[in-house]
């Protein structure tokens, strides 16, 4: 594999994806319809109430050894299939649309009773907080202290409204994605913080009658409350038995039941539906995290005129940044989290990673994303989008990476934890639209071009591919001088036919009087 981006491949790819949706349809959800296999080119609006979980302590559970083998991992992946399975009941049983579980992130969405009901929009509100107590108080009674598990701390964001329905992901990996404020807002609410609790935005407490406090993200629903909302939601399951499932679960389950193999690299074919708890990946390897900058903005402002346009970007941008990571440096794309992708990349052999031509790899693949990003805002603004408030944050960062799936067999989701990958994302949120960060450790591990790059603050902004070329290779950087090498042999035909082609020169010449304009020349 050259690892190496190409203004051309990305052009052609480019262009071929916005004459996928070059026609899109958005239309009203009003009734039961399937969200996993919705075209690229549709999309559905559905209002909705939507529920974020998140467990504050899982670092507790990846940090239980003081080195990163492979005991806290499976510790924590033990812990994280049962808890998918146990939160899988509760949302089936409550019918609640799970939308994703991204590691110890779930997002789910109550759409029933649909608007029809002039009191859908509080009926919804209450479920939805009936449900996130449901699995606080589940999830509260599932540690051990045999296993070194703790009970799990979780915290839960809410927001209602109206969102945008498409599709998350590509080919076999499709999933529905809700884009759209309800969903953004539940997700900060309940992520960033450490204390527990549930966390509703000003609209959705009014809407079911409490009153606007001045920081929704302090102020956790009371008990109080929370019993009202339980009365109006009468949900059919109970923590009893979701709890005694949990246990049988967990009896039949070992950390043993999770074993270990590398995947030779490049992780490009990664199969993740080869793998489950018997048949997980385990490597050091690189953590990218590239997050769309002010999508959610954008969202914001052409969801009611323009939604066709949120479509096009999401599913343009996305599908090339997957491309970059896959097709031009050899790495596998986890899932995409909304707007941001979640990648792996490794390079070395079946025995051995090599660390520093990983960090370099990674580097340049970095400088491709924006590259394929820039270019993508360009032919989407040439299509008639105005796309000028978008921006592609990146951190990454090197260490021990897992890679599995998870939950209930039939309807398992992929995995990929472990400490690099909250780093990763640190180093992702520490950038603004223009900038891509490096983790400490990669930084620490990489050549000393990669350090002299990035600099003491391990961050740099607007580092396209050909800066990233540059910047390593004029250093003494082996990979990023491959890629170059590997680039001009690629363009030596084209250079060839070039010098090869006759010189011609053309010169026209005419007579007659000067006009008034000619006259001062």
């Amino acid at each position: 594999m050259s690892h190496s981006w190409s203004h051309g491949r990305a052009e052609k790819h480019i262009l071929s994806r916005i004459a996928d949706v070059e026609d899109v349809e958005v239309v009203d959800y009003t009734k039961e319809k399937s969200l996993e296999s919705i075209p690229v080119n549709k999309a559905y609006r559905v209002f909705g109430a939507h529920l974020y979980a998140d467990i504050t302590n899982i670092g507790d559970m990846l940090n239980c050894t003081t080195d990163e083998g492979s005991t806290c991992h499976r510790r924590t992946l033990r812990f994280l299939h049962l808890h998918q399975r146990a939160v899988k009941r509760v949302l089936d049983a409550c019918d609640i649309k799970r939308v994703d579980f991204h590691n110890q992130r779930l997002h789910g969405v109550v759409i029933k009773p649909y608007n029809t009901d002039p009191n859908a929009e509080a009926k919804r509100i209450h479920r939805a907080i009936a449900v996130a107590q449901l699995i606080i108080d589940v999830l509260a009674e599932t540690g051990d202290e045999d296993e070194h598990i703790a009970n799990a701390k979780v915290r839960v964001g809410i927001d209602s409204g109206e969102a945008l329905a498409v599709n998350n992901g590509r080919r076999n990996g499709r999933e529905a994605l809700f884009l759209g404020t309800p969903a953004n807002l539940a997700a900060k609410l309940a992520s960033g913080a450490a204390r527990e609790g549930i966390y509703l935005t000003n609209n959705t407490r009014e809407a079911i009658g409490l009153k606007a406090v001045e920081k929704p993200s302090s102020t956790a629903l009371t008990k109080a409350e929370i019993e009202i909302s339980q009365e109006q939601a009468n949900l059919p399951a109970s923590k009893d038995e979701i709890v005694a499932a949990w246990r049988a679960d967990f009896e039949n389950t070992s950390i043993n039941d999770f074993q270990f193999t590398r995947h030779t690299p490049p992780l490009e074919g990664l199969r993740f539906d080869d793998l489950g708890p018997k048949t997980s990946r385990r490597q050091e390897a690189v953590n990218i995290y590239a997050d769309l900058d002010g999508f959610t903005q954008f969202v914001a402002d052409n969801l009611t005129h323009a939604a066709k346009d949120v479509v096009k970007v999401l599913h343009v941008v996305r599908a090339e940044l997957d491309r970059v990571i896959s097709k031009d440096f050899g790495g596998r794309r986890v899932r995409f989290i909304g707007d941001c992708i979640h990648s792996l990349l490794c390079e070395g052999t079946s025995q051995t990673t090599d660390v520093e031509e990983t960090i370099s790899v990674a580097t340049l693949c970095a400088g491709g994303l924006r590259s394929s990003f820039d270019l993508c805002l360009e032919k989407l603004m040439e299509d008639g989008i105005d796309v000028g408030g978008l921006g592609l944050a990146i951190g990454f960062e090197h260490g021990w990476m897992t890679a599995t799936r998870l939950g209930v067999q039939g309807d398992r989701l992929r995995c990929s934890i472990s400490r690099a990958t909250y780093a990763a994302e640190g180093e992702q949120l520490r950038c603004n639209g223009q900038q891509t960060a490096i983790g400490q450790n990669a930084y620490d591990e990489g050549t000393d071009a990669v350090r002299n790059l990035f600099g003491t603050s391990r961050r740099i902004g607007g580092m396209g591919y050909d800066e990233a070329v540059d910047g390593l290779a004029d250093d003494g950087d082996k990979a990023a001088a491959a890629a170059r090498k590997s680039a001009l042999v690629s363009a030596a035909p084209a250079i060839q036919r070039a010098a090869e082609m006759p010189l011609e020169l053309s010169i026209g010449l005419e007579w007659g009087p000067r006009t008034g304009a000619q006259k001062g020349l």
